[in-house]
């Protein structure tokens, strides 16, 4: 269900392993969204998972953003943040590649 913190369990040799997971949405501007072909998507991370985290796996679904990743900045929930902070479940975290014009 979306927005909820979900559990899932595997089995290790040496007993059960719950791992729970927390789904933010990923907001995608100019250039990140050209590359992606999306605004916006859900994604379902780790709890305790970083910004930074997030954002390689968002790079491993969308290859093309290795280009633009250098020189990124982030938001977490309308406010800049860096890469190493905890995202929360329901956070949302905006990809913001620099903007040229004239």
């Amino acid at each position: 269900m979306k927005g909820q913190e979900y559990r899932f369990e595997t089995s290790e040799s040496s007993g059960e392993k719950v791992e729970h997971l927390v789904q933010i949405k990923a907001l995608f501007f100019a250039r990140a969204r050209d590359l992606t072909g999306l605004n916006d998507m859900v994604l379902d991370v780790p709890s305790g998972s970083t910004a930074k985290d997030c954002l390689n796996k968002i790079v491993g679904k969308f290859p093309r953003l290795e280009e633009i990743i250098g020189c990124v900045v982030l938001a977490l929930n309308e406010d800049y943040t860096t890469e190493s902070t905890i995202v929360k479940d329901k956070d949302e975290l905006a990809i913001i590649p620099p903007i040229s014009g004239g």
